[in-house]
């Protein structure tokens, strides 16, 4: 159910940001309110908090985030807390941020490598992506796990590339154990 809450709504608002041409604005907002959240979790317990009512939960929105945010994303805001979705503000908001990066195909990429990558080779792999992706940009983390005893792992979306050493081993190691040895 959580999950077609925040589908229906982070569409709604990514249908709101293409109608008026505001897509990178209210990125940034969306953004703004989900640091806001994270740097505040005492916000949600206001918000969930059963004793408090939904006009003060609507008055509270308003003081806190109208002089930062556009009056169409405080409007939006205000239509979660109406709608007692505020549970799912977070999920909605990484929706519609996750909906904008999809339509200017920006891609993202987590890489983890046995060794530090250069600059140079970190460039070279996101050119590389690049090429053999629709994206005409990625946004992407670089992460060392020296488990991984030699190559990489990468993650685009819900693909993942493993050409680890360690990934290799563990194969063979299944494919040797599967053989049967003849007298």
């Amino acid at each position: 159910m959580a999950k077609l809450v925040t589908k229906t709504y982070g569409e709604a608002l990514m249908e709101l940001a293409i109608e008026e041409q505001k897509m990178d604005a209210l990125a940034e907002e969306a953004k703004a309110v989900l640091d806001a959240i994270a740097a505040n979790p005492e916000m949600m317990g206001f918000f969930q908090h059963p004793k408090i009512g939904k006009e003060e939960k609507l008055s509270f929105v308003e003081q806190v985030f109208t002089p930062f945010i556009s009056d169409t994303m405080v409007g939006f805001l205000r239509l979660i807390v109406q709608k007692d979705r505020y549970v799912d503000m977070d999920g909605i908001l990484e929706y519609f941020l996750d909906a904008v990066k999809a339509y200017k195909k920006i891609g993202v990429a987590e890489v983890t490598s046995a060794v530090a990558l250069s600059q140079e080779q970190q460039n070279q792999l996101v050119q590389k992506l690049l090429e053999t992706t629709p994206y005409v940009q990625f946004e992407t983390s670089f992460h060392i796990d020296p488990a991984l005893i030699g190559g990489m792992v990468i993650r685009v979306g819900d693909q993942v590339v493993d050409s680890s050493v360690r990934t290799r081993l563990q194969t063979m190691a299944k494919t040797l154990l599967n053989i049967q040895l003849s007298e």
